[in-house]
């Protein structure tokens, strides 16, 4: 791909010494699409940092963690700094599959969109909370920002310089991903959506019903205070 020196993959990760490894590993077999892998250690107590150094990634570590949100931001805007024109962010508990990284940039391409988002099919291996949750934040974004998307909570994007400067998120936790996408509606920017495989190795890891509930009131709060 020609623009493979401009595109950055960037993960975000916390005391993932299990699988980041793997993710990088495999990630890595996929490297003519790109030429930059930056991975973000939010705060970890495991050895993720050194096991990413292992695998000759470049990493940057928060001293504390700040969340997932902090963590994806700080990469990108490394990124950027560094002249990345596209950016995929994903997950690095291995419920990516980095074999979807040439999709994205192919839709992405073909459309001339500023934004792609991955959405996870619903399949019995998704469990019932999470279904449920995506569909009562889906819907509400539907309602207050005029931006329908398949699954709200999907970690795994592919973007545009141009449009992280439109959705710079000031979240710091999981209601970032939810931002992302109420700024996308705001700013009305072009976007697509792509069907990922996603393996829920932890099923209660990420998104919990609290969590769920905080993002549905920073969403009232943003269209209240105009401040997304």
């Amino acid at each position: 791909m020609e623009q493979q020196n401009i595109v950055w993959i960037i993960i975000p990760a916390k005391d993932e010494e299990r699988h980041i490894g793997k993710v990088i590993e495999e990630t890595k077999r996929y490297s003519e699409y790109f030429n930059n892998i930056l991975v973000v250690d939010d705060g970890s107590s495991d050895s993720t940092t050194e096991i990413a150094k292992q695998q000759s990634v470049q990493v940057i570590r928060h001293i504390i963690n700040l969340g997932k949100g902090a963590a994806l931001k700080t990469g990108c805007d490394y990124a950027i700094k560094k002249g990345a024109e596209i950016i995929i962010a994903m997950d690095a508990d291995l419920q990516h599959e980095p074999k979807e990284i040439p999709n994205f940039l192919k839709v992405l391409k073909e459309n001339n969109a500023d934004i792609i988002f991955g959405y996870r099919k619903l399949t019995g291996e998704m469990p019932l909370i999470l279904k449920f949750g995506n569909f009562f934040i889906n819907t509400m974004f539907s309602l207050l920002y005029n931006i329908q998307v398949r699954d709200s909570q999907s970690g795994y994007r592919c973007f545009t310089k141009q449009a992280y400067q439109k959705i710079r998120w000031q979240s710091f936790d999981y209601s970032m991903e939810s931002e992302m996408i109420a700024r996308a509606g705001k700013n009305k920017l072009k976007y697509k959506e792509i069907p990922i495989q996603t393996i829920y190795h932890d099923k209660y890891k990420g998104t919990t019903v609290f969590d769920g509930i905080r993002i549905v009131v920073k969403m009232v709060w943003w269209k209240i205070s105009r401040s997304v």
